[in-house]
């Protein structure tokens, strides 16, 4: 059966249907927007792009979470560094077309 609410991801807990599930999925795929080092308005973007989820409804899931963990994320925020390894990625070395092998 379709449900009208379910637009992009049909196989997501519907939010009007089932919210106290939704917003748990809401939080779980923050905490692995955490894991990836991603800050909030990343993580936004990224569940919006990816599963559909309105940037409100995440915004808000984060905003909980933050007042929840207070201290988790005062650390997560003021950390040295959290993405060590994004120097090493932008100099990696283009694939490309060769000039000497140009005739």
């Amino acid at each position: 059966m379709h449900n009208p609410h379910h637009r992009c991801q049909p196989s997501l807990p519907c939010f009007h249907c089932h919210p106290t599930t939704y917003i748990r999925l809401v939080q779980h795929l923050i905490e692995r927007c955490l894991l990836l080092q991603m800050d909030r308005d990343e993580c936004i973007r990224v569940l919006a792009k990816h599963v559909c989820i309105h940037p409100i409804i995440t915004l808000t899931v984060w905003r909980g979470l933050q007042k929840e963990n207070t201290e988790f994320f005062q650390a997560y925020f003021h950390a040295p560094s959290r993405r060590p390894f994004m120097r090493y990625v932008h100099k990696a070395p283009r694939f490309g077309r060769r000039n000497h092998l140009r005739r």
